[in-house]
């Protein structure tokens, strides 16, 4: 499912219009988005949580030369199945 047919699908179940559907579905993604790059985890009870993760600096290889490098620390998104999810797609 794509972006917009999961905005489709909102305004079918919630009887509101396809654009105010896509607008509601926006804010939603932007505040996501917003919490995760403060470094707030995001938690939606049953489906699940966007946490931020930190990676260490570590050394890595250039698989063309062979040479050793160094890849900077940074930071990064990851997503946990809440319970309900996890049960929803097991059956």
């Amino acid at each position: 499912m794509r972006k917009p047919e999961l905005a489709a699908a909102i305004a079918e179940r919630a009887d509101l219009s396809k654009d105010k559907a896509s607008q509601v579905l926006n804010v939603i993604l932007d505040e996501i988005t917003g919490s995760v790059a403060k470094g707030q985890d995001v938690s939606l009870i049953g489906f699940g949580s966007f946490t931020v993760r930190e990676r260490a600096a570590r050394t890595g290889k250039n698989p063309q030369t062979g040479e050793a490098l160094t890849i900077p620390a940074s930071r990064t998104v990851a997503f946990k199945a809440g319970k309900a999810l996890k049960d929803a797609v097991a059956k």
